[in-house]
């Protein structure tokens, strides 16, 4: 099944990601990292040094750093403790060859991470974590990224920094403060404009869509196991921003089914 949905015609600036043989590896990286939901960790084992792979779910900080729930009885986490260098391989799905898909392996050191909003945007991603998020053995840690490569498929692959990588936050508390009150709002108020978001702007199946975060260049949407990614077509820095461009987006989502 695929359940994230893209990429998006548009990236932050409006320029599209893919139009024929057009490559944009910075738009189709971002996509990745803000949409697909579980990757593969890989991490040094403790007393051998070799590597160590295990699959966890995954969600993002508002600047896109990847964030994990790991319990500190597993293997993979007693060998960030030992040592913090990972790497994560975050994998489009779908129908066909699998090679064929893209692909964004992340690298960086795991540190751990206990603001609010960590707790908020991965429960928002990933709700049966609250089952087991109160377990005392239980943490949020998040990937500080030092570097990226994509596979974007077959003959297109690209490196990338962190600098192009991760949502400049710069001038955007406005609306990192208003973040969590946004999307309450939204989700309680107007369902029927984000399911709009998702089927007409995105191309997503109808669903109960809601959306798990915000941040200056989009929103994150979630549907049960379905991820989608809504990039704005301009930057926000606070919510008044927020607000006009939500508005303008649903207003062209109703005009593309009339």
């Amino acid at each position: 099944m695929i359940t994230n949905f893209g990429p998006p015609e548009a990236d932050a600036t409006g320029e599209r990601i893919q139009a024929g043989d057009a490559f944009d590896p910075v738009a189709l990286s971002k996509h990745l990292l803000r949409t697909v939901r579980t990757g593969a960790l890989a991490t040094l084992d403790r007393d051998t040094a070799a590597p160590f792979v295990t699959l966890v779910t995954v969600a993002t900080d508002v600047n896109g750093e990847p964030i994990l729930l790991l319990s500190g009885l597993s293997a993979h986490a007693a060998n960030l403790d030992a040592d913090p260098r990972a790497s994560i391989l975050l994998a489009a799905t779908g129908r066909g060859d699998p090679l064929a898909h893209p692909r964004l392996t992340v690298t960086g050191r795991v540190e751990r991470a206990a603001e609010p909003r960590i707790r908020r945007r991965f429960l928002a991603r990933h709700r049966k974590a609250e089952l087991y998020v109160d377990f005392p053995d239980f943490s949020f840690r998040r990937l500080v990224l030092d570097g990226a490569h994509l596979n974007g498929g077959f003959a297109r692959a690209a490196k990338l920094g962190p600098d192009q990588l991760l949502t400049d936050l710069s001038g955007a508390e406005p609306l990192l403060d208003g973040e969590a009150g946004a999307v309450e709002h939204m989700n309680a108020d107007h369902a029927d404009a984000i399911g709009l978001y998702a089927t007409r702007l995105v191309g997503a199946p109808e669903g109960e869509w809601r959306i798990s975060g915000c941040d200056p260049e989009g929103i994150d949407l979630v549907a049960g196991d379905m991820t989608a990614r809504l990039p704005f077509p301009e930057r926000v820095g606070d919510t008044g921003a927020l607000r006009r461009v939500l508005v303008a987006l649903a207003a062209e989502a109703r005009e593309r089914g009339s």
